[in-house]
């Protein structure tokens, strides 16, 4: 991935977090139940957000989308939760030694999948570090929604700004 919205740290962590989330219901899921549509689309809708977001020209059309994002990965983390409480795993604190290690991963430099893939081989673990991941990714985007409220009160939306160039049009257009 080169440049642009794909580099940012929340569209590299929701991309993993769809390829994780794929695999994971493959593995733990019954393949066919509503919950496995449920979390894949989900964990897809977290990352197909940030990219039509950010071809929106407008603030408004991308606050929307993002918000949409975060909102789909926070509905992800939710089903991720459920599924450590009905198997009777363990939900890791997040100041834990297990927690912290998968939180350091989203530092590392090209992090992909493969970089959390190790955690699939076992379900308590598999959905800690999506739980864990997710978090991440929500604090991110939750940074980046609170940024696009601002500018969008400092600079108006699309429609807004193109009705201030046309009345500058207009304005001068009028005067000649």
């Amino acid at each position: 991935m080169s440049g642009g919205y794909k580099s940012l740290p929340f569209f590299i962590q929701s991309s993993i977090i769809y390829d994780f989330t794929v695999q994971f219901v493959k593995r733990y899921i019954k393949k066919g139940s509503r919950t496995t549509d449920q979390m894949v689309q989900a964990a897809r809708s977290g990352k197909q957000n940030i990219d039509e977001g950010y071809l929106q020209k407008s603030f408004e059309g991308k606050l929307k989308l993002i918000s949409v994002s975060r909102a789909s990965l926070e509905e992800l983390l939710n089903d991720y939760c459920d599924f450590l409480r009905q198997k009777n795993l363990k939900l890791w604190d997040k100041n834990s030694p297990l927690s912290q290690r998968v939180r350091r991963l989203a530092y590392q430099d090209n992090k992909s999948y493969q970089t959390y893939e190790k955690y699939l081989l076992d379900p308590e673990s598999a959905a800690n570090a999506m739980i864990c991941l997710i978090n991440q990714t929500n604090k991110l985007l939750d940074q980046k929604i609170r940024w696009l409220e601002e500018d969008f009160v400092k600079q108006g939306g699309f429609r807004e700004n193109l009705f201030r160039k046309r009345r500058e049009y207009l304005a001068k257009n009028d005067r000649l």
